[in-house]
């Protein structure tokens, strides 16, 4: 059984990476299910373990350093962050296809909207491409963000997960090179002209989440 929870206001991060250590621990242990945990952070920037210091270019927000996989990002209000505690003992020790499953479940959820969200190689997350803005210097077509994707694992049980954008202040993101990738820039559904909210997004999420991570036996 995999256990849905719903955070009601607004979750500390240091509460909620403490909170996310012991549930993988009870979960390798067999003494608690499945987790997927939907919470919103106040404002704040997090670093994963490629982080590069030069990507930091304004402190306007704390900064957590996190044990995660990947490289700055940027979490707050109006943003939907989903940390997903699964048990990859019985789903499968392939960490390359379990990212590329909660990829496919961001595009999937976002589908439930009519938006096509794509995957880029080399780009770990969802990108939505933009041909209503201007090219590239190389003339390539500028995509926009609209999913990150760090996670970590510890005895086979995941933590830390995923986070989209439903109505941030995107302008938050100018305190950091997201994600390292310059060039591109960063969207939210309503950014897209969708009258999406929060709810409407969790129940999408619920909806395709057995499509790409089906129950477990037992």
């Amino acid at each position: 059984m995999t256990e849905w929870i719903t955070a009601p206001d607004l979750t500390d991060y240091a509460k909620a990476t403490a909170f996310m250590e012991a549930r993988a621990a009870a979960i390798a242990a067999g003494t608690a299910d499945e987790l997927i945990w939907l919470v919103e952070h106040p404002p704040l920037y997090t670093a994963g373990t490629s982080a590069k210091a030069q990507d930091l270019l304004s402190a306007r927000f704390p900064v957590h350093e996190t044990g995660r996989g990947g490289q700055y990002t940027y979490h707050g209000p109006g943003q939907r962050v989903i940390y997903v505690m699964l048990d990859l003992n019985r789903r499968g020790r392939d960490v390359r296809a379990f990212v590329q499953s909660l990829e496919n479940w961001v595009i999937d959820a976002l589908a439930e909207f009519n938006l096509k969200g794509e995957i880029r190689e080399g780009r770990v997350g969802v990108w939505i491409a933009r041909p209503d803005k201007a090219p590239l210097s190389d003339g390539s077509m500028r995509e926009d963000k609209i999913a990150a994707i760090g996670v970590k694992l510890r005895k086979w049980v995941s933590f830390h997960g995923i986070s989209i954008n439903v109505e941030p202040d995107l302008t938050h993101y100018a305190g950091i090179v997201p994600c390292g990738i310059q060039g591109h820039g960063v969207t939210s559904l309503v950014d897209m002209g969708l009258p999406v909210g929060m709810t409407d997004l969790d129940l999408a999420l619920r909806q395709t989440f057995p499509g790409r991570f089906p129950p477990l036996a037992g």
